[in-house]
């Protein structure tokens, strides 16, 4: 359940918010920012590359890892193809985490390492594998610890990933894996560094951009703006009692949905499901007649709201990079929803670049998953 009242009592909203996530979210601008100037003071800009990578590969702990691959690969509109190495071990703590290179990588090819654990073995142990194979390393770990040491070691960059004071509250027992604008310190530098080496579109002006559609999006998706005009919120409130099944058209907005459905389990404790159209038309259309459909139970009128726990029904997240032209199954996904009784909820970013897009979608979806975690009762 959702406590909805807590949505639009900031002083409420604050009292439960023990980690600072929604600092963490409005924060994410200044990060930006930070973040680009740590990329800039790398050397980053002064890079003289020969040329594209084959390959890019992408490793480290948590969801932000697989969006960092997905961005690079979306953004990059097909320039190079970036590839998420997934880990292997028993627990998913740094120290036990594994990964390894695929049999192809060579000289050709980059990997990318997002580390926020400064002394993580498991990526050392990484940029040893890529050592051997001449493979280019660039890593976004903080400054002075032993993976930045076997990067530098191993003749790669080294970022200094950027942090915040309140970052330390993350590392006690309970808490959320990591600041909800962790993403951006680990993203921004290497998006400067695939901007250098030709593999997508941008540059410092285009970061700071960024930036301030990020700070304009914390200021219309804050605590303190009331739900009926905060879009973060009545996402949040629309998907209370809810399977969300997130739809999404456009490889920015597919990036996205597949975050946020990590970050809605992870951060939320909601289950989700995502899937592109048109093809979630055919994956999904079971889940919209079997027992998440909206009319599955005909005595859920009757039901005692208080004593007894809230139906979850399906409901529609409809994510879109732009403006549905006449290829776009949005119409189709409509047809559907209606015919079905489905409730539909659409995102959809005003114009911009597609670094741009994918910010507000980011922002905003988000906002709505830490608005679930602080305001979900029971």
């Amino acid at each position: 359940m959702l406590d909805e009242s807590l949505l639009d009592t900031p002083e409420a909203l604050a009292g439960a918010d023990r980690f600072g996530l929604l600092r963490g979210v409005a924060e994410s601008g200044a990060r930006v920012r930070t973040a680009a100037r740590s990329a800039a003071e790398s050397g980053i800009p002064d890079l003289t590359p020969d040329g594209r990578p084959r390959a890019v590969l992408v490793a480290g702990p948590g969801p932000a890892a697989a969006c960092v691959a997905d961005l690079v690969a979306a953004l990059g509109g097909g320039s190079c193809p970036a590839t998420l190495l997934p880990p292997t071990g028993v627990a998913p703590q740094p120290g036990a985490l594994r990964w390894t290179l695929p049999g192809w990588t060579g000289p050709l090819d980059l990997l990318l390492l997002a580390g926020p654990d400064a002394a993580d073995p498991g990526l050392a142990e990484l940029v040893e594998q890529a050592y051997r194979r001449g493979c280019a390393v660039v890593a976004v770990t903080p400054a002075g610890g032993p993976l930045a040491d076997a990067v530098i070691q191993a003749r790669g960059l080294a970022v200094p990933l950027v942090t915040t004071p309140y970052d330390a509250e993350f590392d006690v027992e309970g808490a959320p894996p990591a600041a909800p604008g962790t993403l951006w310190s680990l993203l921004i530098p290497l998006l400067a560094l695939a901007d250098r080496i030709g593999l997508l579109d941008a540059p410092p002006e285009a970061l700071a951009r960024l930036a301030d559609r990020l700070d304009q999006l914390a200021e219309r998706c804050g605590p303190a703006i009331a739900t009926y005009s905060n879009p973060a919120k009545t996402l949040a409130a629309e998907l209370a009692d809810t399977l969300p099944l997130i739809w999404t058209e456009g490889t920015v907005a597919g990036a996205v949905g597949r975050h946020f459905a990590a970050v809605l389990t992870g951060l939320a404790g909601r289950p989700a499901l995502t899937a592109e159209l048109p093809e979630a038309l055919a994956t999904h259309r079971a889940l919209l007649a079997g027992a998440l459909a909206a009319g599955a139970d005909p005595d859920d009128f009757f039901r005692d709201r208080v004593d007894q726990p809230a139906t979850l029904h399906a409901r529609i997240v409809l994510l879109r990079d732009q403006a549905p032209g006449p290829h776009s199954a949005t119409r189709a996904a409509h047809a559907l929803a209606e015919e079905r009784d489905t409730a539909v909820s659409e995102l959809e970013p005003e114009a911009g670049s597609d670094l741009e897009s994918a910010a507000e979608l980011l922002a905003v979806t988000d906002f709505a998953a830490v608005y679930l975690a602080l305001a979900g009762t029971g």
